[in-house]
């Protein structure tokens, strides 16, 4: 087996795992208040528009990765994309820690624009979990210089992933009225 397929082998049981273990992490932690457990944790109520600039600058950094690519510069192309991972990561850490000794927002509007919302956080959710793999194998692909199958992945995981980064925002902006 030549080294190319042991890192592709391993690189696809890691994406497995993490693909499987961070929404189940996140759906576990996000039941677990540390508060109403007793502990003395002040509620980190200005973190939540830290991760939607964070957000934010996840899908400046997908855009601008997009556009150098087009330029041919490979190299800032995989740098940008790298810090879109770290940036996406650090939304995570956040968003748990927040969920974690805070008590959710509810949405206070009513009639459609609660639906509207209602639908951007429905598909904000389930395509972030979708997102994962993808980010990780077009990743991946691009790390084993696989730049054909990196390229042809790419084009389902750049709208995907942006529309993540996007709607998170979307989602927060709709929100922030009702935080207390």
């Amino acid at each position: 087996m030549s080294n190319t397929s042991i890192q592709e082998k391993n690189y696809k049981r890691f994406i497995t795992i993490v693909s499987i273990v961070i929404p189940l992490a996140v759906a576990l932690l996000f039941r677990v208040n540390l508060r109403e457990l007793g502990l003395d944790v002040e509620p980190l109520r200005f973190l939540p528009p830290i991760y939607a600039s964070i957000n934010a600058l996840t899908a400046v950094l997908l855009v601008a990765s997009v556009v150098v690519i087009k330029k041919g510069n490979r190299k800032l192309h995989e740098q940008l994309n790298t810090v879109a991972i770290v940036c996406s990561v650090l939304f995570l850490i956040m968003y748990v820690a927040y969920h974690m000794t805070s008590n959710s927002t509810k949405f206070g509007g009513e009639g459609v624009i609660k639906y509207i919302y209602l639908f951007i956080l429905f598909t904000h959710i389930v395509l972030s979990i979708i997102i994962i793999p993808f980010v990780l194998v077009t990743f991946m692909r691009a790390r084993l210089g696989k730049f054909p199958e990196h390229k042809k992945i790419a084009k389902i995981t750049f709208p995907l992933w942006l529309y993540v980064a996007v709607s998170g925002v979307v989602v927060y902006l709709m929100i922030s009225p009702y935080y207390v």
